[in-house]
């Protein structure tokens, strides 16, 4: 048991690491774009005074170019979500996987910043892998709700898959050992801990996982 335990903590503290490497990456980026903002308007208003409209055109195609990470960026109120969502779907976007996101919760939440990382940062590396084992870029999806249903935090993602996961009991559990089935685990740890309610459905083609939270 307590060999098990050890296991959880050094996996929960290994995820918290990369979590926070990805959220760092995303904001680093962020804030060196503002940092330039009035440099680039400078460097516009120049081309403009001299008309010279063509290196205009181009520099403001290198912006595009530039921004392109950044105008990816999903908003929903509350900054932990927003950054756990950025790191990973951007991550998927790269991976040629179509995202469909819609989340919109307060600011701050009952449930911990560090529980957050946890259930969504699992969810996601697990659906971005099952994406990416489908050979059809066309057919990979990954569709996120996240929001408020009556007064309680609710979770839903679904992703395309090619794999039956395997059902013990009232539980679907990965096939893969290691960190995926601490991830697992750890997920419905979170969970129970919060006295919530999580529900995972395999059907053809699709994985989807619910989970509810009490505010």
């Amino acid at each position: 048991m307590k060999r098990e335990e050890d296991k959880t903590i050094i996996y929960q503290n290994k995820l918290m690491k990369q979590q926070m490497d990805e959220i760092e990456n995303i904001y680093m980026t962020m804030r060196g774009w503002r940092h330039d903002y009035h440099n680039h308007l400078q460097s516009l208003k120049g081309y403009l005074s001299l008309n010279q409209v063509e290196q205009m055109k181009n520099y403001l195609n290198e912006l595009e170019t530039d921004l392109d990470s950044i105008d990816t960026l999903y908003h929903s109120g509350n900054l932990q979500l927003d950054s756990i969502l950025n790191a990973k779907l951007a991550i998927a976007e790269k991976g040629q996987i179509r995202i469909h996101c819609d989340a919109s919760i307060p600011p701050q939440l009952h449930v911990s910043d560090l529980d957050l990382c946890v259930i969504l940062g699992n969810l996601l590396d697990n659906a971005i892998e099952s994406c990416r084992k489908i050979k059809d870029p066309d057919e990979r999806f990954i569709r996120v709700y996240i929001g408020i249903l009556k007064k309680q935090l609710y979770i839903s993602i679904t992703n395309a898959t090619s794999e039956t996961v395997k059902q013990r009991t009232d539980h679907y559990f990965t096939t893969k050992r290691g960190d995926h089935g601490h991830g697992l685990k750890r997920v419905d740890q979170v969970v129970k801990k919060y006295d919530g309610y999580l529900n995972r459905q395999n059907e053809p083609g699709v994985f989807a996982t619910e989970i509810v939270l009490p505010l």
